[in-house]
């Protein structure tokens, strides 16, 4: 075993001399981000699948522009993610204004005043709903007439084409050749706005989530003699769609959870990479860590190792 090393700050100490800290004061979730780092600063340039998977609530927060770059430095090639994170990203790169706000206010004010909360941040009302109901009227009317059934990843590729912002992790995904999958797309203000619009104009035009699966059966099942990598951030929908297709690969190789969910209630969002393993979807051979925190303290650390050590793939 090794020692446990103070770290000493100082204004001469540079990134290598910060990451090597976490390796140094190992106790208690230091250890495992160093571990973190170290496991995809390795894994990432060899692998075949490099998987990113986060929640929408993340996106409302400075956090879209870590997403953005790791996406746009081909760190990453598949992004599944949830339509919350579609809907803000959208309603950013839209000009919708998110504020600095704080948990403890009064909500029924914040109604009154035209905002809605989530968490600390502040968000005008005409900042979200009507900026993603503009956008996805704009992208029906851009979208040829003559193909009838899209799959969501055919439409995000459209989307990421459409939008002007390059801190849109949209279209970082459309300019870096990254397929972006949403398995609950219905779930939030963008699957309702292309329902509306449909219902609204009377288009034949159906999303078929079918067409999304044979995409990722034919992604994971020809991956077989590659490598796979996840960073997975948060639990929910995004995390379990990641790991359940990696089964039919024999599992994940390399897996990274952060998370603030507990595993004692039995969740997936709390569920350890050990428990994935009793499914077949990360193999028991596999390099596998957890880092419980705050994803909007843990990742712009992590992420800044990657671009440092990897720099773009």
């Amino acid at each position: 075993m090794e020692k446990v090393k103070d770290y000493t700050p100082s204004e001469d100490k540079k990134l290598e001399d910060l990451l090597a800290s976490y390796n140094d004061i190992h106790g208690f979730m230091a250890g495992h981000l160093a571990t973190a780092i170290e496991i995809l600063s390795k894994a990432l340039p060899s692998s075949q699948l490099r998987i990113l998977t986060f929640t929408g609530n993340l996106v409302s927060t400075g956090l879209r522009g870590v997403f953005t770059e790791l996406i746009r430095r081909k760190l990453f090639n598949i992004v599944i993610t949830t339509t919350g994170a579609l809907d803000h990203d959208i309603a950013r790169a839209e000009g919708g204004t998110y504020l600095k706000g704080f948990f403890e206010a009064d909500d029924a004010r914040l109604y009154e005043e035209g905002y809605h909360r989530l968490g600390n941040i502040f968000i005008p009302i005409e900042s979200y709903g009507p900026k993603v109901e503009g956008f996805v009227r704009r992208l029906l009317e851009h979208l040829p007439e003559n193909k009838k059934k899209w799959g969501i990843h055919e439409l995000l590729y459209e989307a990421g084409k459409q939008i002007n912002d390059r801190n849109s992790f949209l279209k970082a995904a459309y300019e870096a050749g990254a397929l972006v999958f949403v398995p609950g797309w219905p779930d939030g203000a963008f699957g309702t706005s292309l329902f509306m619009e449909v219902q609204r104009t009377g288009r034949d035009l159906v999303i078929d989530y079918f067409i999304d699966m044979k995409k990722l059966s034919d992604i994971f099942f020809t991956s077989m003699k590659g490598t796979a990598t996840a960073l997975i951030i948060g639990g929910g929908i995004s995390k379990h769609h990641a790991i359940w297709w990696s089964q039919f690969r024999e599992g994940l190789d390399y897996t990274v959870y952060i998370t603030t969910a507990c595993e004692y209630d039995g969740s997936l969002s709390g569920a350890h990479p050990r428990e994935a393993i009793s499914w077949g979807k990360i193999k028991p051979e596999s390099r596998k860590t957890v880092v419980y925190g705050d994803a909007t303290i843990i990742m712009p650390i992590l992420a800044t190792a990657l671009i440092k050590r990897i720099g773009s793939l």
